[in-house]
């Protein structure tokens, strides 16, 4: 009976808040690319070989103010799928899909290689990415900061503070190409882990992908 009262008068473990969901995108789930619109913008993007079904691996939440966020679905095609919210966190509420893929990651060392990238570096006219052009899409002259929370499958969860400056160059048929130039830090421990990532997307509308599973 006591140990029954002892069970009863602990307090109640808080659940773990669990990986967000919207447009049927889950983690753990399966999305389906539409495979000839890929094909058709193959020969005009950066990203090659992207597999037309991914599964969601991980799942990433940046809150961008009271009534924005970003969720970015991790696949296991080396890339993720983006979702702008705006005013909820419903369906009804997205307002942008798009397809990313990661380009390169380097590791940036050292305090001063660092605050050159965020001071001098990732803000520029224009960046050249394998001989293509992309213009500066965003007005700011710093890098704009947000925090991402990550879930992974494995049940882990981290937070990455990221500084970032978007980039575009056209393509036929009034698409465009992004170019996604971020500097990340993560803590490891009292030690920053700090990177350069490059990543390219393109926009997605509701008839380029569903989910499978």
């Amino acid at each position: 009976m006591f140990d029954w009262l002892k069970k009863k008068m602990q307090p109640a473990v808080p659940e773990r808040e669990p990986a967000p969901e919207v447009l049927g995108l889950r983690l753990g789930g399966g999305i389906e690319l539409d495979a000839l619109r890929l094909s058709l913008l193959e020969d005009q993007v950066t990203f090659e070989g992207a597999a037309s079904t991914q599964i969601i691996q991980a799942v990433g939440r940046v809150m961008l103010d009271e009534s924005h966020q970003l969720l970015r679905f991790y696949t296991d095609d080396d890339g993720f799928v983006q979702v702008l919210l705006s005013g909820g966190t419903t369906d009804d509420c997205v307002s942008e899909v798009k397809l990313w893929y990661f380009y390169q990651t380097r590791p940036v060392d050292g305090d001063a290689a660092w605050n050159r990238l965020l001071e001098k570096e990732l803000v520029q006219p224009e960046w050249d990415l394998d001989g293509q052009a992309f213009s500066k899409a965003w007005d700011n002259t710093r890098p704009v900061a947000m925090t991402e929370t990550t879930w992974l499958h494995n049940g882990g969860r981290s937070d990455t503070d990221q500084f970032v400056m978007l980039y575009e160059r056209p393509l036929n048929n009034d698409d465009a190409e992004m170019l996604m130039v971020a500097g990340e830090e993560k803590l490891n421990g009292p030690r920053p882990e700090r990177s350069l990532v490059l990543a390219t997307g393109i926009d997605l509308s509701p008839t380029d992908f569903r989910f499978v599973s």
